[in-house]
């Protein structure tokens, strides 16, 4: 069975990235060059897959540059993306007691919903001994 290979244009419709900065992607050393040359040169799956990878890190704001590192192996930290007005952040406020809140943004947290569940309960658990404790002193 043989692989897949894409034309240009096949690759730039598949990534809805333009032939010219696929290009420039290819002359910066970010995209390996086609196989084959002129008419006859396709592009692999490879491609397809660093070029889809390229445009994930560009659109969320990393340089070409570090890209390249990125594609070269170095951890992908993606820098938070900076706030525009009209960006809406989605935080869960958790009712501990009387004029005390958690406020909890589990995305940015990356805590699933039991990890968020379980924090509430040790915070509110905390809260009651802390609010014991203080009571027995008296």
């Amino acid at each position: 069975m043989t692989a897949k290979t894409f034309s240009l244009d096949e690759l730039c419709t598949l990534t809805s990235c333009p032939k010219r900065t696929v290009r420039y992607y290819i002359q910066m050393g970010l995209l390996q060059r086609p196989v084959g040359e002129t008419r006859g040169a396709h592009y692999t799956s490879s491609h397809l897959d660093s070029l889809l990878r390229i445009k994930q890190l560009t659109e969320a704001g990393v340089s070409l540059e570090r890209v390249r590192d990125v594609l070269a192996g170095e951890p992908p930290v993606v820098p938070p993306r900076p706030r525009q007005p009209g960006a809406v952040d989605v935080r869960s406020h958790i009712w501990v007691a009387p004029g005390i809140e958690l406020q909890v943004a589990p995305e940015q947290g990356q805590a699933s919903p039991e990890q968020v569940r379980a924090l509430a309960k040790a915070v509110i658990a905390a809260w009651h001994q802390i609010k014991k404790d203080t009571s027995d002193e008296a």
